[in-house]
């Protein structure tokens, strides 16, 4: 289905929304609306991002130890040093699934670089993590899709990324993988409907957003972005951000906070998952470590889910 963004298309959806908010009827005790707005139990799939696992343990290992802590799945980078038996083996014994990849040439061979050697290296990269995310079982490639510098302009990167992407989507679709583009600080698509745009162009059912809640909060509010893409973020990824330690201590230093104590509105942005239907998988990014630093992320997790 042909799908387009137009300023007079949005207004009149934000119009209807706005109406029918007004019009709405204030909920009762035991109505249908109240019930609806209750809050539930969520079915959240909980994960980490394999490099979070710290220590000399063997990768099967690691992946025990995710299972025995409650997480429902990992992540990998591709391409990457492990031989494709190996990280099958690991999940197989374990029963942990693999339920995405990560693009580990992005960044440096960014699809949005001047020189097209490089641009083709990026685009092999995020072919080779395709093939990978499909011999695993996964089912997305992260992908930042291009990077803005003082020698990339912003319409050069939105021509060169999409161009180069648009290669990629067909054995996107023949091996049933599709490419999830994350929201990082790349100078890049800096706005949800901005990223609405990006992504609905392609006209392709095999691209899609992959929302990381922490990386928005220096300049906006995750809970609006959850609004904005709806039904096109195909995962989540999750980490925290103070805007407090921004302000005394540098930009970088608003990661230094655990979950839930930064300015992650939680609850907001979980009504706000709830609003789309999203009950996906949520992938911790954030310093890792030994087995009871894994626990404890695993319990805070736990609690952004049910708050």
């Amino acid at each position: 289905m042909q799908r387009s963004f137009s300023r007079r298309r949005f207004l009149a959806l934000a119009g209807t929304g706005l109406a029918s908010a007004a019009l709405a009827p204030a909920a009762r005790p035991g109505s249908a609306i109240a019930r609806v707005a209750a809050p539930r139990r969520r079915a959240c799939k909980k994960a980490v991002k394999l490099g979070m696992v710290q220590g000399s343990m063997a990768l099967q290992e690691k992946f025990a130890l995710l299972k025995r802590l409650g997480f429902d799945g990992v992540e990998l980078e591709s391409p990457n040093d492990f031989a494709r038996d190996e990280v099958l083996r690991a999940r197989d014994a374990t029963g942990l699934p693999i339920h995405g990849v990560v693009d580990s040439v992005h960044w440096k061979q960014p699809l949005s670089d001047p020189e097209p050697t490089v641009r083709e290296a990026g685009l092999e990269g995020l072919r080779t993590a395709l093939r990978d995310a499909q011999a695993y079982g996964a089912s997305t490639v992260l992908l930042v899709p291009a990077v803005v510098t003082k020698q990339v302009s912003y319409a050069a990167a939105w021509d060169r990324s999409r161009a180069m992407i648009a290669e990629a989507l067909p054995l996107a679709g023949e091996v049933g993988v599709k490419v999830a583009l994350e929201n990082v600080w790349n100078n890049f698509l800096l706005s949800p409907l901005e990223t609405a745009r990006y992504i609905d162009e392609f006209d392709d059912p095999n691209i899609g957003a992959y929302f990381d809640v922490g990386n928005c909060v220096r300049f906006a509010w995750p809970e609006h972005w959850v609004e904005a893409l709806g039904q096109r973020i195909l995962k989540v990824d999750v980490k925290e951000y103070s805007r407090k330690k921004q302000l005394e201590e540098g930009l970088w230093k608003g990661f230094s906070v655990e979950l839930l104590e930064g300015d992650c509105d939680w609850p907001a942005v979980m009504r706000a998952f709830d609003a789309i239907g999203f009950e996906g998988w949520f992938t911790a990014e954030i310093p890792g470590g030994d087995a009871e630093r894994l626990r404890a992320i695993a319990e805070r997790m736990d609690r952004i889910f049910a708050s």
